[in-house]
């Protein structure tokens, strides 16, 4: 049995090399954990020894094949209880996933096989981020952020690449959650915020990052 602190690692090194593409540096690990470079150091060691990662000094960390299937199980895990919290329970996205840090750690296959029937098997959680299913595998889909698009066209957001609740609540304040379509009305070439329409109602100006934040497909 591992520990929450040593899943939690696992899960950020899966995270962290999924995003940049790449092996997770101690300095990102230490970021991403809000924990030190020292102690970041000694709990790579611990996982090395239990081989559930690749380790060597300054060249980063990678996971083994048991060290992913056990970050793949917690990230299925996670998202699966955030589509409980937020479709059978009613919880607003922005207040779940801090529930969900403390569900994932709950190990029981029959459990999470039982809550995925459930839930009628979804593919994707509130925050339109892929869950894994029992063998592992993530369902891919095209998308693109909402900033790529071009003045006129339409796009129906999918998800979203951040998750501070700060971000999400600015999101109810305009109303859009995934689902929503946006049109592009105008683009401020001063600081390339964007003037959008969202669902053919409201109309809003959004800043570059929020727009780089918004997945979409074009439709």
């Amino acid at each position: 049995m591992l520990s929450f602190t040593e899943e939690n690692y696992l899960k950020a090194i899966f995270k962290i090399s999924e995003k940049e593409k790449k092996s997770a540096s101690t300095n990102s690990l230490a970021k991403h954990l809000e924990t030190t470079p020292a102690s970041v150091t000694d709990m790579l060691k611990r996982l090395s020894e239990k081989e559930l990662i690749h380790y060597e000094r300054y060249r980063g960390v990678t996971l083994t094949t048991e060290g992913n299937r056990i970050a793949t199980s917690l990230i299925r895990r996670h998202r699966l209880w955030e589509v409980f919290l937020v479709d059978k329970l009613r919880f607003d996205w922005e207040h779940v996933h801090d529930l969900a840090e403390e569900l994932e750690h709950i190990y029981s296959e029959e459990l999470i096989s039982r809550l995925d029937a459930f839930l009628n098997y979804p593919k994707f959680d509130p925050h339109g981020d892929p869950i894994p299913n029992a063998e592992g595998r993530f369902t891919i889909r095209n998308q693109m952020p909402l900033s790529e698009l071009s003045t006129g066209q339409t796009g129906q957001v999918l998800g979203v690449k951040e998750h501070s609740n700060a971000f999400l609540r600015y999101l109810n304040q305009i109303r859009v959650k995934p689902g929503t379509t946006i049109k592009i009305e105008e683009r401020i070439d001063f600081d390339a915020s964007l003037r959008i329409q969202v669902d053919n109602r409201e109309h809003c100006t959004i800043s570059y990052p929020v727009a780089q934040a918004l997945m979409v497909k074009k439709i």
